[in-house]
């Protein structure tokens, strides 16, 4: 059972956050596959982007199932604050600060894991975001910025103190970003020294590694990022695995060529012809590896400039 707030589900698994992916089509079809709780995309807190397309796609949250949770991100207590208050207007029902996203652009700014590199602006920013709204606030952190500087115990006793519902932990530093592999040592220590919820993430990308993860860490949950990346039913297979020990395997393309069609379609609806065409891309590519299918057929599928063609070439695969 996962308690958020006045939120509760028996369902432990998270989609990730994840920029220029956990789209509200993305969101939808995890959702429709078992997962949870989904997480939208990072929302910068710089009001200037407020009206930008991009940011208005990414607080569309029409016809999306609560427990709607939009991430913010951004380094300023007081422009995170707003954030969370903008967000809490348009419809969010929890707010969630990105504190894990290993990217330049991002540290660069003084936002993502960057931020764990100063715990007084940690204890801030919690504050301040806790404070200005009426709806649960929640934090996503790495282990650290470095081997040689792990202080999440650190950030995850200030974020207990300051109100923090729950807490989401990726097993990696800032510095190793997405190499090498995950840790769960720390996410099991921080589980036993805090009260509030523990989301373990990092490498789950399998029904039985979720299991080990969730028997390692003793989490109260799992949080899954990459490897839902073409394959959305990994929410359902792990739900499976959990509670019968067994689970269906997709290794067929043909047998999820509606999924697939359904899914870009969404996005070209989503996006309109022009951009939709493009993500489709992205995520086909992802179905396409997840089927162990030739690159030479993801080439010639990312050639395709229009929306036809693309649902053509989908319905002729696997044939």
């Amino acid at each position: 059972m996962i308690q958020i707030g006045t939120f509760s589900s028996e369902n432990i698994l998270f989609l990730a956050p994840m920029a220029g992916v956990t789209d509200l089509p993305f969101r939808a079809l995890c959702k429709e596959f078992g997962a949870g709780w989904v997480v939208s995309e990072m929302v910068w807190s710089h009001k200037h982007l407020y009206e930008s397309t991009k940011t208005q796609r990414r607080l569309d949250h029409s016809d999306e199932i609560s427990p709607k949770i939009i991430q913010i991100a951004g380094g300023d207590p007081e422009l995170l604050a707003e954030a969370a208050m903008y967000n809490v207007e348009k419809g969010a029902d929890i707010i969630d600060i990105n504190m894990g996203c290993p990217a330049k652009k991002v540290c660069n700014k003084l936002a993502g894991s960057a931020l764990m590199r100063d715990e007084k602006l940690v204890g801030n920013i919690l504050k301040q975001v806790v404070k200005s709204v009426d709806v649960p606030v929640t934090l996503k952190i790495r282990t650290g910025w470095s081997n040689e500087h792990k202080n999440a115990l650190n950030i995850a006793r200030i974020a207990e103190n300051e109100g923090i519902a729950l807490l989401t932990i990726h097993g990696r530093t800032r510095e190793q970003k997405y190499t090498g592999y995950a840790e769960y040592d720390t996410i099991a220590n921080i589980k036993n020294a805090i009260k509030i919820p523990v989301i373990a993430n990092g490498d789950i990308t399998t029904p039985e590694k979720a299991k080990e993860v969730l028997h390692y860490t003793q989490a109260d949950g799992l949080m899954i990022g990459r490897g839902a990346h073409g394959n959305p039913w990994i929410f359902s297979q792990i739900n499976d695995y959990l509670a019968k020990g067994h689970y269906k395997t997709y290794s067929q393309l043909h047998k999820q060529r509606a999924i697939i069609l359904k899914h870009i379609q969404a996005l070209y609806h989503f996006y309109g012809e022009y951009m939709g065409l493009r993500f489709a891309r992205k995520h086909v590519g992802w179905y396409l590896d997840h089927f162990n299918m030739s690159k030479a057929i993801k080439k010639h599928f990312n050639i395709l400039t229009e929306t036809n063609a693309q649902l053509e070439y989908i319905r002729q695969l696997g044939v």
